[in-house]
């Protein structure tokens, strides 16, 4: 096990929809590199995961959003699926926390959907990134350019379009929260 995240928190912020694979793998990312992952969720509980629009497995939320504080983490990761995001852009809460690790300037990775919440925090206006080819026009439409790549970084924020992507994607946000 690496100890490049030794030290760092990360926060999942992710709700029932969340694509399995978008959360697991990059979880097992930060954990494999020494960092500490927390899934932060709209609810107490467990979420319940998806494969595209099947059902998958369930994730212990370790902490609901109103309870969790963005000054206690060193990044952020919004993993995808269809609803995920879209629970998550509807909780002001959830919108909030967002929103102030962009203030803080700490490090925002987020696949596939994941970038819908992005869009519903007004962080996006000026920032070039991808994601799954149908937010396209929302994220121009928030002032952000799109690019079709596996994985793009614009300062602090890495994002990626699709699962097939979790490779480059997990490297690259392992590397920006290593700083």
């Amino acid at each position: 096990m690496s100890t490049q995240l030794r030290g760092k928190r990360v926060a999942f912020l992710a709700t029932d929809g969340v694509e399995e694979v978008e959360y697991t793998e990059p979880r097992r990312a930060v954990e494999n590199a020494g960092g500490t992952a927390e899934l932060i969720s709209l609810k107490d509980g467990d979420i319940q995961a998806v494969n595209h629009l099947d059902k998958a497995g369930t994730h212990r939320v370790d902490r609901t959003v109103r309870e969790a504080d963005a000054a206690d983490y060193d990044a952020l990761v919004l993993p995808g699926g269809v609803a995920n995001p879209d629970f998550l852009r509807a909780d002001p809460d959830a919108v909030a926390f967002v929103r102030d690790f962009f203030t803080a300037d700490k490090p925002v990775a987020a696949i596939c959907h994941g970038p819908w919440t992005l869009v519903e925090a007004g962080v996006l206006n000026g920032r070039t990134l991808t994601s799954w080819p149908s937010l396209r026009t929302d994220l121009a439409n928030a002032g952000a350019t799109w690019v079709d790549v596996d994985v793009f970084v614009d300062d602090r924020l890495v994002t990626s379009r699709r699962p097939d992507d979790l490779p480059a994607f997990c490297e690259t946000l392992v590397d920006r929260i290593a700083g």
